[in-house]
This record gives C-alpha cells, sequence and structure tokens, in this order.
C-alpha cells in the first residue's frame, strides 16, 4: 500500500487541523520523528507565533516549537487549499456543547468541509474530536465519498462519481486523550485507541500512530473508539459527582470528606479515589456524557445515572455559594457589597487552560449575588473571551495590601504556585473548595466547601 510505505520511510506528511491543547502536542510528536507536519488553524493571530518559535500554552515548552521550526518538520498556515499536500490529515477541533446542553458540531463539519473542498485520492483522514457514536462514518464519511476537490478531478476521477472507502481514501477515528501538564504522561506515551470504517483503513491509521505512540489499541469501528473516549470521561464524571454528593452530606453531618477519602484509599483493591470540587473543567469531563445522552434519544433511551452525575458536578458552584453564606452569616456579613477574590481561573492547578471553568460560573454567581469579584492567577493574566462569559478582567496582585483589601477570599484552583501559609495569614476569611489549607493551623477564618 503506498501510503503506508511512505508512513514506513517518514516521507507521509502529516496535516493536523486544530493547534490547540491536542493539536499542537500531536503536531509537535510527528515533526520530531521526522515527519513533515503542516499545521492548520482558523485563528490567524496563532501563526506568526508558532512561525516564530514561541508558545501560547504554558506547558508546552517553546524550545520543542523552536527546533520543529528550525528543522523545517513544522510549520504553521491559515491556508487550507495546502490540504492537498497532505497525506494524512488529523482533526483536532473542538465539540462544544450548546446553551441547551446539545452537541455543536460546527467545528467538525466545518473542518469536514475544508478537508472535502481540498481533498485528493489516498488520503487517510482521522478525526480525533470527543463525539457522540457515529460521528465519523455519518458526518465525516457522506463529505468525503462526496467530495468535488479540484485536485481528484485533475486526476481524472468522474465528479459524479462516489469515491470508495478503504480504496480511494481511508477514514478513522482515534480520541485525543491529552491531560495538560500531566507530569507522568505526554502524548507519546498514552496508548491510543484507533477505528477505522475499513480494515484498511485501520491499518493506515494504525500504521501512521505506530511511528509515534508508544502503544496502539486496535478496535473493530470508529463507533467503538468513540464510545471508549465516552465511557472513559463518563466514568470521571459519575464518580466526581458521587464524592461531590457525598462532600455535601458529609459537611451537614460535620464530617471532613477529604480525610474520609484518604482513609478510603489505603485499601488496595476496589477503590479509586476522587476529590470534590467547585464544579468540573476542562473540555471533557463536563462536555462529554452529554453527547451520549443526546445520541441516546434517537433509541428511546434515557439515561438517568449521566444525568444525575451531570446535575450534581453542574449544582457545585451555587453550593459554594451556600457555604460563602454561611460563613459571611456567621461573621455577621452579607454578599451584598462585599469585595470578593477568588483565587485560580483554570479549570485545574499548574495549567492555563480555563475550558468550562467553574471560577466563571462562580464569578456570575457571586455578582448577581451584589459581590464586587476579582481574580487571581498566575497562568492567566487576563480572562479571555469565551462562549458564554466576556469578563473584562486582569489578574490582581498577591500582596499584602491587596489581599487586605478583600472581604473574602475564595480558593477555587489548587495552583502549587500559591504560598497558602502567606494567604492564610493576610485573609480576612477564606472558603477553601480544594483542600489546598489542610497543612495549615487555623483559627476560624477558614471554612471548607
Amino acid at each position: 500500500m503506498q501510503l503506508i510505505n511512505k508512513i514506513d520511510n517518514y516521507s507521509a506528511v502529516v496535516g493536523i487541523i486544530g493547534l490547540g491543547y491536542v493539536g499542537l502536542p500531536l503536531a509537535l510528536e510527528f515533526a520530531g520523528k521526522g515527519f513533515t507536519v503542516l499545521g492548520f488553524d482558523i485563528d490567524k493571530n496563532k501563526i506568526p507565533i508558532l512561525s516564530s518559535g514561541k508558545s501560547y500554552i504554558k506547558h508546552i515548552k517553546e524550545e520543542r516549537i523552536k527546533n520543529a521550526v528550525d528543522s523545517k518538520k513544522f510549520s504553521a498556515t491559515s491556508d487550507f487549499s495546502r490540504l492537498t499536500t497532505c497525506d494524512a490529515v488529523i482533526i483536532c477541533v473542538p465539540t462544544p456543547l450548546d446553551e441547551h446542553k446539545e452537541p455543536d458540531l460546527t467545528y467538525i463539519v466545518s473542518s469536514g468541509k475544508l478537508v472535502a473542498d481540498n481533498f485528493r485520492k489516498g488520503q487517510l483522514v482521522v478525526l480525533e474530536s470527543s463525539t457522540y457514536p457515529g460521528t465519523t462514518e455519518e458526518i465525516l464519511l457522506p463529505m468525503l465519498e462526496e467530495s468535488k476537490s479540484p485536485a481528484i478531478e485533475r486526476e481524472g476521477q468522474n465528479p459524479s462519481a462516489k469515491l470508495i472507502v478503504g480504496k480511494d481514501f481511508y477514514l478513522a477515528f482515534s480520541p485525543e486523550r491529552e491531560d495538560p501538564n500531566n507530569p507522568n504522561f505526554s502524548t507519546a506515551t498514552i496508548p491510543k485507541i484507533v477505528g477505522g470504517v475499513t480494515p484498511e483503513c485501520l491499518e493506515v491509521a494504525v500504521a501512521l500512530y505506530n511511528k509515534i505512540i508508544i502503544k496502539t489499541v486496535p478496535v473493530s469501528s470508529p463507533k467503538v473508539a468513540e464510545s471508549a473516549k465516552l465511557l472513559e470521561n463518563i466514568y470521571r464524571s459519575v464518580n466526581i459527582a458521587l464524592v461531590n454528593e457525598l462532600k455535601m452530606v458529609f459537611d451537614r453531618m460535620d464530617i471532613n470528606v477529604w480525610e474520609v477519602i484518604e482513609a478510603a484509599k489505603t485499601k488496595p483493591f476496589g477503590f479509586q479515589a476522587f476529590y470534590p470540587g467547585p464544579g468540573l473543567g476542562g473540555h471533557c469531563i463536563p462536555i462529554d456524557p452529554f453527547y451520549l445522552t443526546w445520541k441516546a434519544r434517537e433509541y428511546d433511551i434515557n439515561t438517568r445515572f449521566i444525568e444525575l452525575a451531570g446535575e450534581v458536578n453542574t449544582s457545585m458552584p451555587y453550593y459554594v455559594v451556600e457555604r460563602i453564606f454561611e460563613a459571611l452569616n456567621k461573621n455577621k456579613k452579607s454578599l451584598n457589597g462585599i469585595k470578593v477574590l477568588i483565587l485560580g481561573a483554570s479549570y485545574k492547578k499548574d495549567i492555563d487552560d480555563m475550558r468550562e471553568s467553574p471560577t466563571l460560573k462562580l464569578i456570575e454567581i457571586l455578582r448577581e449575588k451584589g459581590a464586587e469579584v476579582d481574580y487571581n492567577d498566575p497562568f492567566i493574566p487576563k480572562l479571555p473571551s469565551t462562549r458564554k462569559y466576556q469578563y473584562d478582567m486582569s489578574s490582581v496582585e498577591l500582596t499584602k495590601e491587596n489581599l487586605n483589601k478583600y472581604d473574602l477570599v475564595v480558593l477555587s484552583t489548587n495552583h502549587t504556585q500559591y504560598d497558602y501559609q502567606f494567604l492564610y495569614d493576610n485573609s480576612k476569611l477564606i472558603i477553601d473548595t480544594r483542600n489546598a489549607f489542610d497543612k495549615i493551623t487555623t483559627n476560624g477564618k477558614l471554612s471548607r466547601a
């Protein structure tokens, strides 16, 4: 097979659509192994940054990008007509939910159209974006089969004839498994699930990923691969909802849920520790379960367990605000009119990723209740606009003078850069949603939420 030969000798050109938290590290892995990589993104502001060897994602080191650019193995562009030069095209675009918590496939559809409009025979197309089972074959496959790309016409293909998957082109799904800034796992060391539309598609896709991934896990179809990704994140969502609910129960019973978890996890089998927080964040866990919930309706199935977990996790910012009310009440203060500083804007510690961060919801609720809200995050100097929130806010410096200005400090993200003793010593009242102050000897001005 010609494409496998090109993969084997590293002469295949790899195109990556979407240069974010998934696409950029993937592009750098391929470039680092000797492939020529073209990175595509609709955000034209990213192109000069990458071309100069710089990084806009904190945990991706600029040295990696500079080495890839200087070696001529990686280049970034917003010119999608160059897709015709690629032998393999990997789609790594967002799959958000709309305002009704239903799948928004806008980015997948638009990427599929760009590929179909700049398609040529013999290409491999892989979707990595998390989505519902059936997306690859229901959305992308018809687009590629019916491609009217000029590149195909120039090769003499009858423009009215459908291309044949597994013969004229190859299509697969391989879910991303990125965990930003995880010190133990990277793109290359996380096993890769791969599902091809045909056996030939699977063979080509596995051959490509085998060049950069420690282990590939072939499955029988794209639907299985799509479902596996959903299962991974539904598993986490349900278990996080469980500990979030237990936190609310144990708080009422005056039991420290964190101590309970530490005790339970000493069991060497049958238990995995999950931890409560102010809500779910990141692009996967708050979103992926609803993709399956939506798809299940086609089959007249109500996914009650998944939806209940979603309700519990979505309610957590409101629970934090309830705990704030209680703490203020004990100190004879009202939420209306006070000054609040939220520590941490990213969805988890030590990264600059704000996707679905519960801090954004906390800001909204607290402002609605009349509080004046600021934030600090060493990784996010200014809050970027999101699909739902457009806050014009910049990170406040953590000095003794600034901390003393606030009636309340809320710890939302437990960055390791924070000096918790300093924060405790110079704050009037603290709400800790992450048990970050557990090593601090307190005198009553700290409450957990």
